[in-house]
C-alpha cells in the first residue's frame, strides 16, 4: 500500500488526503490543534499533533514509513518549521520517501505589472510572506539534493472551493468589491490542487520541478465578486477604493503583486485538464451544490 505523510492537514492538504484515499493510499499527517485530530481519524486519516520543534516519535515513525511526503505548513520568520526535523530524521535513518511535495505560493514572484509570467520568471518577492516562502523552497530543495529525493514545488494561486469562496462571503455580507486598481490575479479550485498534486506524486522516477498551480484566466477581484452576486441573484456590493477597504497590512500587500501566471508547465507534466479552468466554472458548480458554496 502506498503511504502518504502530510505535515499540516489544513484546507488544501486535506483535499489532497481525500483524493489519495480514493486511490487506496494510507494517509497520515499532523495537525496543530489536537481537537482537529478526531474528525480526521474518523475519516481514516491518522493525525498527530505537531506544533514545531522536534518531531514526536509517532510522527517520526510514520515519516519513515512514507512513500510520499507533503508539506503544507507555512514558514515563519524563523524559517520552515519542518525541514530541520525531517533532515535529522533522514540523517538517522536510511528510509526515504520517493518524492517530496512542497506547497508554496505565487507570492514568491512579486510584482510584474500585470505581465504574463511562467516558472522561468525571476523571483523577486516584495512581501514578507513571499520572501519566507522562497526561503522555505530553497531549504527543501537543498534537503532533496542532499538525500537524492525529487522535490516538487507547487506554487499555488488564490485558493477557493467548498467552505472558502466569494459566494459565502457575499452571503455573510463580508465581501468587498475593490475597484480601480488594475490588479489581476489567478485563482485555483482546491479540487484541482488535489488532482495535480496526486498526479505529480505518481510520476515514476525523474527529477523534481517547480510548477505554477493556477487557473487559465487571471482577472480582477471586482469581476469575480460581480459574477458571484449574479449567481446568487443579488446585487453586488458597491465598489470601493483600495484605500477605503480597511485591509490589513497582509491583505493590502496582496494588491502590490500584479501578474498573470501561466499553468502550461504543470498541465503538460500531468496530462490533466482543469476541472475548473476559470472562476466561472468553479463558482457555478459551488452555487449549484446542495448547500450553496459549502460543498460540491
Amino acid at each position: 500500500m502506498t503511504r502518504l505523510f502530510i505535515f499540516g492537514l489544513g484546507y488544501s492538504a486535506t483535499a489532497i488526503a481525500n483524493e489519495a484515499q480514493k486511490l487506496g493510499w494510507a494517509v497520515a499527517g499532523t495537525v496543530r490543534e489536537s481537537d482537529k485530530a478526531g474528525p480526521l481519524m474518523n475519516r481514516g486519516i491518522e493525525a498527530a499533533q505537531f506544533t514545531g520543534g522536534d518531531l514526536p516519535d509517532v510522527v517520526t515513525d510514520r515519516l519513515r514509513a512514507a512513500d510520499h511526503l507533503l508539506i503544507s505548513i507555512p514558514p515563519g520568520e524563523a524559517g520552515d518549521p519542518v525541514v530541520g526535523g525531517v533532515a535529522r530524521c533522514f540523517d538517522e535513518c536510511r528510509q526515504r520517501p520517493k518524492r517530496i511535495t512542497y506547497l508554496s505560493s505565487l507570492s514568491v514572484y512579486g510584482d510584474f505589472n500585470g505581465a504574463w509570467i511562467d516558472e522561468d520568471a525571476k523571483t523577486r518577492p516584495n512581501s514578507k510572506r513571499g520572501r519566507e516562502r522562497l526561503g522555505a523552497e530553497k531549504a527543501w530543495q537543498d534537503l532533496g539534493q542532499r538525500h537524492s529525493i525529487p522535490i516538487d514545488i507547487l506554487r499555488l494561486a488564490g485558493i477557493y472551493g467548498p467552505g472558502r469562496n466569494t459566494l459565502l462571503r457575499l452571503k455573510a455580507g463580508t465581501a468587498r468589491r475593490i475597484t480601480g486598481t488594475g490588479h489581476v490575479f489567478n485563482r485555483i479550485h482546491v479540487t484541482d490542487i488535489a488532482r495535480i498534486a496526486l498526479a505529480l506524486m505518481q510520476r515514476e522516477g525523474g527529477e523534481g520541478g517547480i510548477f505554477n498551480v493556477c487557473d487559465n484566466e487571471p482577472l480582477a477581484q471586482e469581476a469575480v465578486v460581480a459574477f458571484a452576486a449574479t449567481l446568487l441573484g443579488i446585487d453586488p456590493p458597491p465598489g470601493i477604493q483600495l484605500d477605503d477597504a480597511g485591509l490589513s497590512l497582509l491583505g493590502r500587500s496582496f494588491y502590490e503583486e500584479n501578474k498573470r501566471v501561466s499553468n502550461s508547465r504543470v498541465l503538460a507534466a500531468t496530462g490533466l485538464d482543469l476541472c475548473y479552468p476559470t472562476y466561472r466554472e468553479g463558482l457555478t458548480a459551488l452555487a449549484a451544490s446542495p448547500a450553496p458554496g459549502s460543498s460540491e
